[in-house]
């Protein structure tokens, strides 16, 4: 994001970041906060940039929005340099910003080499440990035709792959003519642009995903062979408390399934350590069970309280442990990703060059590259090197 627009949190709040980009451009000396509420930290960080902002541009309009923002707007209007706090519903609206038309459904900036498209909005689920429903809302669909028209818009602007991006992305579609499931909705995406070389997605809930995703898993070769799940935890009590729909059991015949349709697929996924309750055996479960897994690619954020939320009042974790915990979980997904990474030693790969020298394969392991092809090109290159952090490749 340039000085004009600052970002945190999630993939949606960094698209959406990106079309305030564009609704702001002709505004002088305003700043806009697109805030978090996921974490304490995340919040910390947005209060901590407004006040920065305001010590260097004491004169700047700040504006704020986002998740944090929207469940509690006085807290932040009260900070200092804030001229507004602009509710979530309003932010990708022209005329909150002065102008007039429709708000601009993607963001082409020239010589990109991926972009997120918004396919949905909310949730309708209540884990206790979350507050986002309340800064979304509830599950809103876009609309098939409009997703199709913003991601073609993209790749004849040059763009090599599209992540779809939502607060809930495998429930797509309850609220949409049809009520096409994400599958359904992809499959009807890729046969309409069939430029596009890449379709990637962004974090799915284990207990939402249809047959017809699973269709595409084995026989579409342009839906990456990359899953990121958020899966939260690996032990059942505590999957129960956090009032998720997907046991340990299931999350495990969902990897077995997805690794038997197209082999040598790589999966993530989102956890959290120290949730409340979580003693030290309920946390053994988790990592043993990932460390059978030899997940590659993890997020993992140390419980963080929510006051609103019903996690908030059950008995909590001392910090210290939700730090060790975290830490050990980190350490149990870098050494999957060193042995990943240490698989592809010796193979050709597909890159698509981003900026830097880096990239990604298919997979999304990173590259580290030679040469001095611009963003945006797909090309084939052996592995020459590896580690737990990246793929070292030769074109």
């Amino acid at each position: 994001m340039s000085g004009r627009v600052l970002n945190f949190g999630c993939r949606l709040n960094a698209y959406e970041s990106e079309i305030i980009e564009t609704l702001t451009e002709s505004l002088n000396d305003t700043v806009v906060v697109n805030s978090c509420a996921v974490t304490a930290e995340a919040e910390r960080q947005a209060r901590q940039a407004i006040r920065r902002t305001h010590r260097a541009r004491p004169d700047a309009s700040i504006v704020v929005t986002g998740c944090a923002s929207q469940i509690a707007p006085a807290r932040w209007a009260a900070l200092p340099g804030v001229a507004r706090v602009l509710p979530n519903g309003e932010k990708l609206n022209p005329a909150s910003w002065g102008q007039t038309g429709q708000p601009a459904a993607v963001h082409t900036q020239p010589g990109r080499a991926r972009a997120l498209v918004q396919v949905q909005q909310g949730c309708d689920h209540a884990c206790t440990f979350c507050v986002i429903p309340l800064g979304r809302g509830p599950n809103r669909a876009v609309p098939p035709d409009a997703i199709t028209a913003r991601v073609r818009t993209l790749a004849d602007a040059g763009v090599r792959e599209v992540v779809l991006t939502g607060v809930d992305i495998a429930s797509y579609g309850a609220d949409a003519p049809g009520a096409p499931r994400l599958g359904a909705m992809i499959r009807t995406l890729l046969a309409a642009v069939p430029e596009l070389p890449r379709l990637r997605l962004s974090s799915l809930d284990p207990a939402a995903l249809d047959e017809d995703f699973w269709a595409l898993i084995a026989d579409e070769p342009r839906l990456m062979p990359h899953l990121h799940l958020s899966l939260q935890s690996a032990s059942a009590l505590i999957l129960k408390r956090m009032r998720r729909r997907h046991s340990p059991d299931q999350a495990s015949d969902l990897i077995g399934r997805a690794r038997a349709l197209r082999p040598g697929i790589a999966i993530g996924a989102d956890l959290i350590a120290g949730f409340p309750t979580e003693t030290d055996a309920l946390f053994d479960e988790t990592l043993t069970w990932l460390t059978s897994h030899a997940l590659p690619y993890l997020h993992v954020f140390p419980y963080s309280e929510r006051s609103e939320t019903p996690a908030a009042r059950m008995p909590s974790v001392p910090h210290p442990i939700r730090r060790e915990r975290a830490a050990r979980l980190r350490a149990a997904g870098r050494a999957a990703a060193e042995a990943w990474h240490a698989r592809q030693l010796g193979r050709t790969v597909e890159i698509l060059t981003e900026a830097g020298g880096g990239g990604h394969t298919p997979h999304f392991a990173p590259v580290r590259r030679s040469g001095d092809h611009p963003p945006g090109v797909l090309l084939h290159a052996r592995v020459t090197a590896t580690d737990a952090d990246a793929l070292t490749v030769e074109p």
